[in-house]
């Protein structure tokens, strides 16, 4: 498997981990379990600092949104890198 695939890939699946915290974040979910604290692990390395630097507008989180944005970004940035 070639690298820019590899790149591709890791993307997708870093996008669906915060898309399943966003989901996490919609229903009441005991924060102790450890699929909430896997999920919060993972993520928070990232969205945590963008939430530091835009605070919520109107009560809403909108860290994941530039994140996925962020993402794709330099996901495309390394990917054409690589190939």
């Amino acid at each position: 498997m070639e690298i820019a695939a590899l790149i591709s890939l890791f993307i997708q699946l870093y996008s669906f981990v915060i898309l399943a915290r966003v989901l996490m974040s919609w229903v009441r979910m005991d924060p102790d379990s450890p699929l909430a604290r896997v999920l919060y692990d993972l993520t928070e390395p990232v969205l945590g600092p963008i939430r530091n630097l835009l605070p919520p507008a109107a009560g809403l989180d909108f860290s994941p949104i530039i994140a996925f944005v962020l993402l794709r970004v330099l996901g495309q940035m390394l990917i054409s890198f690589f190939q």
